[in-house]
């Protein structure tokens, strides 16, 4: 059996629909999926919604609706925008299942019985949207009022003493600190590691683990009347989804895929999955997920994307723009992983233009027409000594190129570094226009007796086009696929060896060689009204 490889996204809150913002880290993770499958792996793949706390509650009544009636009108919303995106997801958690309840009362119970939680009373500044309780240290002062360091939202101080659950969190500072240490690459980036590393020395306080105000949320089974918060709840998703707290079958499942390669979480949650979630999982005994990476933010006009500025916008505005796969490219591309980074129509169009219509789709589009053309729609035959005579009189760039590409590209995606990713396979595109010029394959066909140097030539380039497609099809899916048709193959996505696929030479001689539309029609900025 193939090594089993997890990935997963944070699940989202039903408070709106998919904006580029919860577009980004999924469609980062489906990339990372679909080249961890090509590669050989056995992925599964993990996102979701979270359905609970407050927040979901308060919604749902101010839209006449019960929670869970609030709940079912939104989740469809969400998978049809993955589908929309191309999303290869292996699972959709929802937490008001009942396999994901069930596994979070056996983990909070697992937890009681080993004596991590207690009871006591609490008081603190709460804030509703972000349904986290901050210390006088951490609330921030905007025009005099008392307000949250991540919503920027007026808090409520909450002074009846609200009677919770506490997990021991203050127990766990040096077991974190140690395994920081000892697996340096844990957190990613740096600065991110840098932040948790400084968060966590700085001293941890216990954790409020339940809620007694509402009724919204798994209950405890130790303890009628309190409900989980939604985080804790929410984090559980990642083994719950698993397996975690099932049947024998299920239990086995889990013990096969955890604990996962990646979690791709936003910056703004790293303390709940870095330092909360972990010290969970040291108090539960299981192991921890190999690494989480905390990207940066999409920022339009230097505000972080979100619903509630009121600046977020919708994946389908773009996608009916540029196409879906130019959209994924653009967002993968642009920006180095991790990073923040600023956003722009005028800058989609440049990269869209640059990188993939003059470039990757002028390549297929002149390269099918010259099959079409002078080989009657067919990849060029050459005996393999005429190729070896033919790499003697001219060389072989395209070859010298594409042979040093895997190592890098593969490595680029084990890093999440995606800009990488992209220059690697550029590399080749780029090389295969400058060699459509530098041959001119046009005056080759003018020659008869150019006939097998016209056929090295025109075979050279559909072999780079098929390399590309298995390179670019984690991040563009459909327009590899078109490209693979045009050369009569199939499944690009059903690659399972993509090393041994990435030697060159690969491409069957007489195989069909179609025309296809442009993969990606030139776009002018004043047309699209930007100017």
């Amino acid at each position: 059996m193939a090594t089993s490889y997890a990935v997963t996204t944070p699940i989202y809150y039903v408070n709106a629909t998919p904006h580029l913002g919860t577009a980004y880290t999924t469609v980062a993770a489906d990339a990372l999926a679909r080249f961890e499958r090509m590669d050989g792996k056995d992925v599964f793949f993990l996102t979701g919604l979270d359905e609970h706390g407050q927040k979901v509650a308060e919604s749902a009544e101010r839209n006449g609706m019960t929670p869970q009636e609030w709940c079912d009108q939104i989740a469809p919303k969400f998978q049809e925008a993955w589908r929309q995106l191309s999303i290869s997801n292996d699972d959709f958690i929802r937490t008001t299942e009942p396999r994901h309840m069930r596994g979070v009362q056996a983990f909070w119970t697992d937890l009681y019985e080993k004596g991590y939680l207690y009871k006591a009373s609490y008081e603190g500044w709460y804030c509703i949207h972000e349904e986290t309780y901050y210390t006088e240290s951490e609330v921030v002062d905007i025009d005099g009022e008392k307000c949250c360091p991540e919503c920027k939202r007026p808090l409520r101080y909450n002074s009846d003493g609200e009677e919770n659950w506490f997990f021991k969190l203050s127990e766990f500072g040096d077991k974190l600190l140690a395994y920081y240490d000892e697996h340096p690459d844990f957190v990613c980036p740096q600065t991110r590691r840098n932040e948790v590393v400084s968060f966590v020395k700085g001293g941890l306080k216990d954790l409020s683990i339940s809620r007694t105000t509402f009724d919204w949320g798994v209950p405890l089974p130790f303890d009628e009347g309190h409900v989980t918060y939604v985080w804790i709840d929410a984090l559980l998703n990642y083994i719950t989804a698993l397996g975690y707290g099932g049947n024998e079958e299920e239990m086995a499942e889990f013990n096969r895929r955890w604990p996962v390669q990646y979690h791709f979480v936003g910056k703004d949650i790293i303390r709940f999955h870095c330092v909360i979630w972990p010290a969970m999982l040291m108090a539960a005994g299981l192991p921890l997920p190999e690494k989480v990476f905390a990207h940066g933010f999409l920022l339009t006009k230097g505000e972080k994307m979100s619903k509630s500025t009121g600046n977020a916008v919708s994946p389908a505005d773009l996608i009916a723009i540029f196409g879906l796969d130019a959209y994924r490219y653009y967002f993968l591309t642009d920006v180095p992983f991790g990073n923040d980074g600023s956003i722009s129509m005028e800058r989609m169009v440049q990269v869209y233009n640059a990188d993939l219509a003059n470039t990757w789709g002028n390549l297929c589009s002149r390269a099918f027409n010259m099959a079409v053309k002078y080989f009657g729609g067919k990849v060029p035959e050459l005996s393999a000594e005429d190729y070896a005579a033919m790499e003697a009189k001219h060389g072989n760039p395209l070859k010298e190129v594409a042979e040093g590409i895997y190592a890098e590209y593969s490595q680029a995606f084990n890093n999440v570094a995606f800009t990488d990713v992209a220059a690697a396979a550029s590399k080749l595109s780029q090389r295969a226009n400058a060699y459509i010029e530098e041959m001119a394959p046009w005056n080759l066909a003018k020659d008869e007796s150019l006939g097998t140097d016209l056929a090295f030539v025109i075979y050279n380039t559909l072999e780079a086009i098929r390399l590309l497609a298995c390179y670019y099809a984690p991040f563009m899916p459909n327009t590899s696929e078109t490209a693979f048709e045009s050369i009569g193959l199939s499944g690009v996505t059903e690659i399972v060896n993509l090393e041994d696929v990435s030697a060159w030479g690969l491409l069957p001689a007489g195989n069909p060689v179609t025309k296809c539309a442009p993969l990606f029609p030139r776009l002018n900025v004043a047309d699209l009204g930007l100017e």
